[in-house]
């Protein structure tokens, strides 16, 4: 069978791997399609995926557990795409439109969509439209959109992880990060040419050692003064799955965090330690299953690596 190159990763003719743009871009907000309500959305979800569990990460740090549904699908990406197969205690089904593909559900709203069938995606159950599919935007919703249904007294009212007066450095933060290591390991993994693969690799490892040398003064946070914010919750997701997908897997292995990178080591187990809603909503086991959904990249065998064990030290 074919496969459909609009579902599963690949890279140009020059060995280059280019992620998507994403196409929903819609926004939650009072007075328009799609206004804040308790139980009207549903985020869909991957947890291997490290976009689609950022998105995860907000809405358990914003308290969002009972105004916003989540469907889990299954953690292989099949040459048809993300399923809805329930072979893992997380998978749900698809609990709105009883689909069985992540694909459908594209489908559902625009029956001419050719692009990839990508997680996140942010849908609106009541007018059956996804509201977005780019988890950075996502996240951006979450942080405010939903403010007025939360109990008085909350600790997430009115909590924001984009504070304007660190907005331009964390932005600044995000696209060097972005670059080099959340999409760095993708376009490493993903290279098909021995120089495209070296020049990325080296890359991810550069941007590993920026970070290392931030975190070197002993801070908690990668923004001094924010406390937590959208640097951390956007770098995070890739950290967590280094030493267990990525350094195997794409071939990301110069050094691995725990290692080779002591404050970065420290830091990753604060935060996983410290914020159950990261590691609530981290599952080691489908993440190293994603050997097997990614066989595209060189694993063809199906084998799931037993280590690094265990999965995450103590702090």
């Amino acid at each position: 069978m074919a496969k459909d190159h609009s579902v599963t990763q690949h890279a140009g003719s020059d060995g280059q791997f280019r992620r998507q743009e994403s196409t929903f871009r819609s926004t939650i907000a009072p007075g328009t399609e799609h206004p804040p309500e308790k139980g009207r959305y549903i985020l869909y979800v991957a947890l291997i995926c490290p976009w689609a569990c950022r998105t995860l990460h907000v809405r358990a740090l914003k308290q969002l557990e009972d105004i916003i549904d989540v469907a889990v699908l299954d953690w292989q990406l099949t040459e048809k795409g993300w399923t809805f197969n329930r072979r893992t205690k997380e998978a749900t089904g698809d609990p709105v439109l009883g689909k069985q593909l992540i694909r459908e559900i594209y489908h559902h709203d625009d029956p001419d969509y050719s692009l990839r069938y990508t997680v996140p995606v942010l849908f609106d159950k009541k007018t059956e439209k996804i509201v977005n599919n780019e988890s950075s935007e996502i996240i951006r919703i979450l942080y405010t959109a939903f403010d007025e249904l939360l109990p008085d007294g909350s600790p997430a009212k009115g909590k924001t992880y984009l504070p304007a007066e660190h907005a331009a450095e964390i932005d600044e933060l995000n696209g060097w990060i972005y670059d080099k290591i959340n999409n760095g390991v993708y376009k490493t993994g993903f290279a098909t040419k021995q120089e495209v693969y070296e020049a990325h690799v080296q890359n991810v490892f550069d941007g590993l050692d920026r970070v290392e040398s931030i975190l070197s003064d002993g801070r908690q946070y990668l923004v001094p003064g924010a406390g937590l914010s959208e640097a951390d919750i956007r770098i995070y997701p890739t950290l967590i799955r280094f030493d267990a997908a990525y350094y195997v897997l794409f071939k990301c292995n110069i050094r691995s965090i725990r290692d080779g990178y002591p404050h970065i080591h420290r830091y990753l187990r604060n935060l996983y330690w410290n914020y159950p809603a990261f590691s609530d909503w981290t599952n080691f086991e489908h993440i190293k299953k994603c050997i097997q959904g990614y066989s595209s990249a060189g694993a063809a065998n199906g084998i799931v690596p037993h280590g690094p064990v265990p999965s995450i030290l103590p702090l």
